[in-house]
């Protein structure tokens, strides 16, 4: 759901010059298609749909290394199965904007449809930093969502905050590199344009940007984790003490 929504509109955006979408239509499809995925997935895996997320439960010991591989493995598969259905649905828009010249740079490049790639005046270390502190910002709203022991959302609720919060991400934080904020989102994609037609350059345009959005949602996420048991965790009551002033308190208003 969610990069066939996202890849989708933005090929539509790039395609279409601007006349079928703007850079808010992007947004608002990934989170709608954040929101669809967490709606599918959520009783069958708890929703893994990132994976710098999942492999932040596994250091924290909260995954197994099966489950790790089997998420992750999954989450790849559907990545790059997303692209190429975005591809097959867009190939002939994709060839008559192209002339059959598939380029990751220049006027009539289409790369960036399927991966992010940093605006050319944000430098790598910018970059670097954008990615990590807008995967700070998603871990830390995740965790405020679920966080039991904290005001988490109703659970029927969750999957639409959990878009919104793409969706707020991507309005403040998109502008350097386009918010990848997850390593399943950027790379199986990229392998696919590799593969489809664009070639090698996918990896080493703008100084072999493609590790950055790997590497940095990985950081962030495990900084977020951090900041957030820092910062609220630590500070919060163990579940039964909540749960016996809650009792308290509705025995005194009786």
């Amino acid at each position: 759901f969610t990069q066939v929504f996202g890849l989708s509109a933005v090929a539509q955006v790039v395609l279409g010059k601007g006349n079928t979408g703007q850079y808010l239509s992007i947004n608002m499809a990934f989170g709608i298609g954040v929101t669809l995925g967490i709606y599918a997935a959520g009783g069958i895996s708890g929703a893994h749909l990132n994976a710098a997320i999942t492999i932040t439960q596994w250091v924290l010991g909260e995954l197994s290394w099966t489950r790790l591989a089997a998420y992750i493995t999954g989450q790849f598969l559907g990545s790059f199965m997303a692209s190429a259905t975005v591809f097959a649905l867009y190939y002939d828009a994709i060839y008559d904007y192209t002339q059959g010249n598939l380029t990751v740079s220049g006027p009539t490049a289409t790369a960036m449809i399927f991966a992010t790639y940093p605006a050319p005046s944000v430098s790598l270390q910018g970059a670097f930093f954008t990615e990590f502190t807008a995967t700070v910002m998603l871990i830390l709203g995740v965790l405020v969502i679920h966080d039991k022991k904290n005001n988490a959302a109703l659970k029927g609720a969750q999957p639409m905050l959990s878009g919104m919060l793409v969706l707020g991400i991507g309005l403040g934080m998109g502008l350097n590199t386009g918010y990848a904020i997850n390593p399943s989102r950027d790379l199986p994609p990229r392998i696919f344009t590799a593969m489809a037609g664009w070639g090698t350059q996918v990896f080493t345009a703008e100084h072999s940007w493609w590790w950055v959005p790997v590497a940095a949602p990985v950081l962030g996420c495990l900084a977020g984790v951090f900041i957030y048991k820092a910062c609220i965790d630590f500070h919060n009551e163990p579940d039964h003490e909540t749960e016996n002033k809650k009792e308290e308190a509705g025995t005194e208003t009786s």
